[in-house]
């Protein structure tokens, strides 16, 4: 017998249900819309303050001291954080902390990033003039020329006006949003006119999954007598014990220049037990021209390497010479994986 309260009850939620999906759809759409605002603006007048501001960050000789309060201060400490991640020396100071004692982490050669989505934060005053006494360079990220810290400041970064996801216009959603989106802007175009690489990178970000996908195959590769090499006339009867000795699952077959010119897997075993396998040689059971790496190729790349070839061992070469060897134990042994 159907329960009339139960199917109310069921309705009710489906109409929720939708409503949350509706809701984030808009908020979706509307933040959407002021990224789209802002990649406008960077071909026409905010062109030009963005250039200067990179040039201004490139050539200090200090670092980038970002500042703000709410959420424009949440969203420069992560800016702070990219910058500083990505080669562009810098750290977060809050507007309120500055003017008890912060302010003396500021130097003259430094750049001061001022956060403010109005451009009339009171918390702001004491920062903004200490720039102005000391001559401390001001960019500010704000929505307003004609407000306090647009007036004050060296160069403006102006974000167009756009409508906040919040129904009542309040909470700072797609503002907080465009704002990160300038400040990741400028950290990638600093670290890619400072040629910042990855191996730089890795210097930042030693710890966790992705420190260890940013080392190398020299960094873990074995090498020397561990490597599971055999030459075209050697009998496989011979190559099996050293395969299995290695315990890398693979051979690697060289030719008389010691070239890496193939490699034997426990699959070219399966595919060739039952035809004389073991007085074959090596060169007659290898499949040619193995993908290889180099020492320089990242962990990263050795990973999706192995995974799309469905392999376990991968051979790094030096001007086609084998120099070591990456099995996926030891992705997995250093986090990679």
């Amino acid at each position: 017998m159907a329960n009339p309260l139960l199917d109310q009850q069921s309705e009710e939620d489906a109409a929720a249900a939708s409503h949350c999906l509706v809701s984030a759809e808009r908020t979706m759409e509307t933040e959407i819309a002021g990224l789209s605002a802002v990649r406008a603006a960077l071909k026409d007048g905010l062109a030009g303050p963005f250039q200067q501001t990179f040039d201004l960050i490139q050539k200090s000789k200090g670092r980038v001291i970002v500042t703000g309060i709410g959420k424009s201060g949440h969203i420069g400490t992560k800016i702070a954080a990219s910058l500083a991640s990505t080669g562009t020396p810098a750290f977060f100071v809050h507007a309120s902390e500055a003017s008890h004692g912060d302010l003396g982490m500021i130097t003259e050669k430094d750049v001061v990033l001022a956060l403010s989505w109005s451009g009339e934060t009171q918390e702001l005053a004491g920062i903004v003039s200490y720039t102005r006494r000391f001559k401390v360079p001001l960019v500010a990220i704000t929505s307003r020329l004609d407000s306090t810290l647009g007036g004050a400041a060296d160069i403006v970064l102006k974000l167009p006006s756009v409508a906040e996801a919040c129904p009542h216009g309040l909470a700072p959603t797609t503002s907080a949003l465009i704002q990160l989106a300038i400040g990741d802007a400028l950290a990638v175009a600093l670290l890619e006119g400072r040629g910042f690489t990855a191996q730089d990178f890795r210097v930042f970000h030693p710890g966790g999954r992705l420190g260890a996908s940013l080392k190398t195959a020299k960094d873990i590769m074995h090498s020397g007598d561990r490597l599971p090499l055999v030459a075209e006339s050697t009998m496989m009867s011979e190559g099996i014990v050293l395969m299995t000795q290695r315990g890398f699952g693979v051979l690697g077959v060289t030719d008389e220049l010691n070239q890496l010119i193939g490699i034997i897997t426990d699959g070219d075993l399966r595919r060739h037990v039952s035809s004389n396998l073991l007085a074959k040689t090596a060169g007659e059971i290898m499949t040619q021209s193995p993908r290889s790496v180099t020492r320089d190729t990242l962990s990263a790349s050795i990973l999706e390497l192995v995974n799309s070839l469905s392999i376990t061992s991968v051979f790094v070469i030096e001007d086609g010479r084998p120099v070591g060897i990456v099995h996926l134990h030891d992705l997995l042994r250093i986090g990679a994986a």
